[in-house]
């Protein structure tokens, strides 16, 4: 059951302590009046099911949650470190609506609660707050500042024996959950996961040989556990066709629902079956799966020598200010994830000095070359120079207005050294000195005068 706000703060015990204690300082005081407003709720009540809303045990005070999530990410605590402190804070209870005689919530609950609503939730929150401000604060915004990071996900390095093991492993689990809906008899999906992970620990001694045939140990181990993987594939896609004809009457929802999940698992673990075929023929894998709980993270190569292969995202952030002023604070916009792609691996090679620098091709597309193109569509030209020679075409005019002599000038006397059309000079000649203004040249100093 969803509870929004929470009960009375105030006790006896509150009169008990000094003015000052129960005083809030600045910054915490202009948080609370922020989050006062019942609106920045709006989004949690809405995200939550519609089943949940008036059954069920009653959840912490959503206005407790979002007040600790701001302590949070303030102060980069823990979980952990998060209930302690404010448990031993008054201030800190105060401002999280926590009474002296009330318990604090468990640190499990709190991550629970959070890994439940997920980012957009938050996205939500954070638009609601940059909407009050521009209703209230007057607040314009005139400019913007827009970066992006990597952002690490929280996955163990991939291993194409690795994902083979979490493969089956989630494929059983998941199939166990269904034929509880739609009954025992419906199918059943062995679990492979102790057969891959003895291939996987055989891996392990491999690599620890010191002779030639390792590598190819290694992959022979690693195709057996693919094979292995695809069986279980086959017995889930069976038992999703029975259950899908069963998946009617009471309880067809949480049937599909179910489905959809062991479908999803399938269709990753048919990709990462796909990574290990190409990888046994030696070919080329483009967008490689690292992580079957996380389909979206990509291996992201920076050229770091002390750890050259990270796996995330690219988060763009973006915050907006009133003016342009050195230090301007604002507020920041709800960000914006999507996949990482690769970088240009030659750059960071050469800055390590692990070899030269990737060519670029020069006649290659880029936003000049298009608007050139435009340009060139909207005259009713013909074809465009390649990127390469746009600035470096002959300069017709200037040599149309001086044209080249037809031979050599008759005064002129070359040595083997000098090039051609180099006048040679009687004598040394004196230093000038810089050029100034004709009307001082022309002025004349009677002081000067013999």
């Amino acid at each position: 059951m969803l509870r929004l706000s929470g009960g009375q703060v105030e006790s006896l015990w509150d009169d008990v302590l000094p003015a000052e204690v129960r005083v809030l300082p600045e910054d915490l005081a202009a948080l609370d009046e922020l989050l006062s407003d019942p609106a920045l709720l709006a989004p949690i009540a809405a995200s939550w099911q519609s089943e949940s809303l008036a059954h069920g045990r009653p959840t912490i005070s959503m206005q407790t949650y979002v007040r600790l999530m701001v302590i949070k990410h303030r102060t980069g605590w823990g979980y952990e470190t998060l209930m302690r402190e404010v448990s031993d804070s008054l201030h800190l209870r105060r401002f999280c609506l926590i009474g002296l005689g009330e318990r604090v919530p468990d640190e499990s609950t709190v991550r629970k609660l959070t890994r439940r609503l997920g980012a957009s939730v938050v996205n939500e929150i954070t638009r609601v707050v940059i909407d009050k401000a521009r209703r209230e604060k007057r607040f314009r915004p005139r400019a913007a500042r827009i970066d992006s990071t990597v952002v690490e996900a929280d996955v163990r390095y991939p291993t194409d024996s690795g994902l083979a093991w979490d493969s089956a492993r989630v494929l059983a689990r998941e199939a166990r959950k269904l034929l509880v809906k739609v009954g025992k008899d419906a199918g059943r999906i062995r679990d492979r996961s102790r057969a891959i992970s003895r291939r996987v620990r055989a891996m392990t001694r491999t690599l620890g040989r010191r002779t030639g045939e390792r590598k190819q140990q290694v992959l022979e181990l690693t195709e057996q556990a693919g094979k292995l993987m695809q069986r279980s594939i086959r017995e889930a896609k069976r038992l999703v066709v029975v259950a899908r004809r069963r998946a009617r009457g009471r309880g067809a929802q949480a049937k599909l629902r179910q489905i959809q999940k062991l479908e999803a698992i399938i269709e990753r673990s048919e990709r990462v079956a796909e990574q290990i075929r190409k990888r046994m023929r030696g070919e080329k894998i483009t967008n490689r799966l690292i992580s079957i709980f996380d389909p979206d993270a990509r291996p992201i190569r920076k050229g770091k020598l002390g750890k050259p292969n990270e796996f995330g995202f690219v988060t763009q952030i973006c915050e907006v200010t009133e003016n342009t002023k050195t230090g301007a604070r604002g507020l920041i916009v709800p960000t914006r994830r999507r996949r990482a792609r690769q970088p240009d691996r030659g750059h960071t090679a050469a800055r390590h000095g692990r070899g030269a620098p990737a060519t670029r091709d020069p006649t290659a597309g880029g936003r000049a070359r298009r608007r050139l193109q435009r340009r060139a569509e909207r005259r009713g030209a013909g074809a465009v120079r390649s990127r390469a020679d746009v600035h470096r075409g002959p300069p017709t005019a200037r040599l149309a207005a001086n044209p080249a002599t037809p031979g050599p000038l008759p005064d002129r006397q070359r040595r083997s050294d000098q090039p051609p059309q180099t006048r040679v000079r009687a004598a040394p000649q004196q230093a000038q000195g810089p050029p100034g203004n004709a009307s001082l040249d022309r002025m004349v100093d009677p002081h000067l005068q013999p």
